[in-house]
């Protein structure tokens, strides 16, 4: 069985489908066998969705040491009966508000705590920024009283996004 993230292309509306192979899902679409659960339309198709890595049975798990961000949020998608509509539409709403802020944030990647640390102490020109920090440099920001808050969806560098 193969999973994908599927697209109503007159609503916006996402969900999963699952399929016994890629050629499944292209015969079904084809056939005009695919409807959105949300409006009913059959112009579906499949959405743009991260890949799923699995590990290697031997390889050990490595904690995660930054987080990752940039102006577009993640596909969000219907993650099963136990979500209502209602919360994955607020959900897709907050998501977008928070791709709009960052539109008019600058992306300093790595140098986030530096830069963030000399707008404060104004050492550099005061302007929204976002990138990457450590839990231990968010909490020593925090601790100097540095305004930061942490985006709210996971997200990609610029130019990491295919």
């Amino acid at each position: 069985m193969i999973v994908f993230d599927l697209e109503c292309r007159e609503g916006g509306h996402r969900f999963e489908g699952w399929f016994g192979s890629s050629d499944e899902f292209t015969r079904q679409q084809e056939r005009g066998l695919l409807t959105c659960p949300t409006c009913g339309s059959a112009d579906v198709g499949k959405a743009l969705m991260a890949p799923n890595l699995a590990r290697k049975g031997n390889q050990r798990s490595n904690a995660v040491q930054r987080s990752e961000v940039s102006a577009s949020p993640a596909p969000l998608t219907n993650a099963g009966p136990s979500i209502p509509p209602e919360a994955a539409e607020l959900f897709r709403k907050i998501a977008n508000a928070q791709a709009e802020a960052l539109k008019s944030s600058r992306w300093v990647g790595e140098e986030f705590a530096e830069t963030a640390r000399a707008i404060h102490y104004g050492e550099a020109e005061v302007e929204a920024v976002h990138g990457q920090a450590t839990a231990d440099e968010a909490r020593e920001l925090f601790e100097e009283g540095v305004e930061i808050a942490p985006v709210l969806f996971p997200l990609l560098p610029p130019g990491k996004a295919n």
